[in-house]
């Protein structure tokens, strides 16, 4: 009996080990001093979070534990409407590791700051793919298929499309409700409906582009030769130049900027100066938020 039950456990772990979920979320949760529910509450809150980024597949391929996506959830709650209900800002990073070294490079960073929540103490959060059930557990799920859309993007040319059309479809499911971050006509074209809205279309295609040819082309084959690596991160970075002329400092932009930016500075500080300057002049053509930034590049 006992060989049988380790036969068991062995092949649950084994299959485990093959289905791995896809993210590895760390998630904080930061509080105001004026709130009035206990300490206890947003330990759950941070728990339950976790859980259901954590506990659950995103994909139908599979994972390995050790290709388990790095990423970052952090809620500032901003305000405490009633015993249940919050409103805040959400800050979603993810990284991915590159190859032949121990460096890993962000992906994502991107902070929402239309996050209005209700959290039950004692409901886990529940998902369904075909319905807007409620702004938590909506907003987690897009922002698990944004962090895959771009990881698989970064790995493969377009491959994050399957998971661009789940937030997409997440959205759609959303238009009815009352939170705000879902819709086309509200204030400003920084949500998350203009994101994904932007990035599926032909204008922003180089964006995808650039997650490719920056990722594939050229920090996984710095190791293997430099020269070609720094050519490829240069040709992707000044293809965004077609996205700026048409839609310039647009939030997709701002985006990944706010991901790659200093990474950008630090890969060409100690470069050719014909190098450093080409592309310094380009970022901040591309990224004015960030001109000192790029100044340094050259200094």
């Amino acid at each position: 009996m006992k060989k049988i039950l380790l036969v068991l456990i062995c092949g649950w772990l084994s299959t485990a080990m093959l289905s791995a979920q896809e993210l590895n979320a760390t998630v904080n949760v930061l509080i105001p001093q004026q709130v009035t529910s206990p300490p206890e509450l947003f330990n759950t809150m941070k728990s339950n979070i976790t859980e259901f980024l954590n506990g659950r597949k995103w994909s139908k391929d599979t994972w390995q534990l050790s290709e388990r996506i790095q990423c970052t959830f952090q809620i500032t709650i901003e305000q405490q409407v009633d015993n249940r209900s919050f409103r805040g800002s959400l800050q979603v990073t993810s990284s991915r590791p590159v190859y032949n070294s121990a460096y890993k490079t962000s992906v994502l960073n991107i902070n929402d700051r239309d996050f209005e929540f209700v959290f039950q103490e004692n409901t886990m959060i529940q998902w369904s793919n075909d319905q807007h059930r409620d702004n938590l557990s909506s907003v987690l799920a897009f922002y698990a298929n944004l962090i895959l859309a771009m990881d698989y993007d970064s790995f493969s040319m377009e491959g994050g499309t399957d998971y661009y059309l789940s937030c997409q479809a997440i959205i759609n499911n959303a238009q009815n409700a009352a939170e705000s971050g879902w819709r086309s006509n509200e204030k400003g074209r920084q949500n998350r409906f203009w994101y994904i809205e932007n990035i599926l279309s032909q204008t922003f295609k180089p964006i995808r582009e650039f997650l490719y040819n920056f990722h594939r082309k050229g920090l996984d084959k710095l190791a293997i030769d430099q020269t070609e690596a720094v050519a490829a991160m240069s040709l992707a970075i000044n293809a965004l130049d077609d996205v700026h002329r048409i839609k310039p400092s647009s939030y997709n932009m701002q985006v990944l900027f706010y991901a790659k930016s200093d990474e950008i500075v630090n890969i060409y500080t100690p470069r050719s100066m014909d190098e450093k300057k080409s592309v310094a002049e380009m970022c901040k053509l591309l990224d004015p938020g960030n001109i000192s930034k790029y100044e340094r590049i050259v200094q």
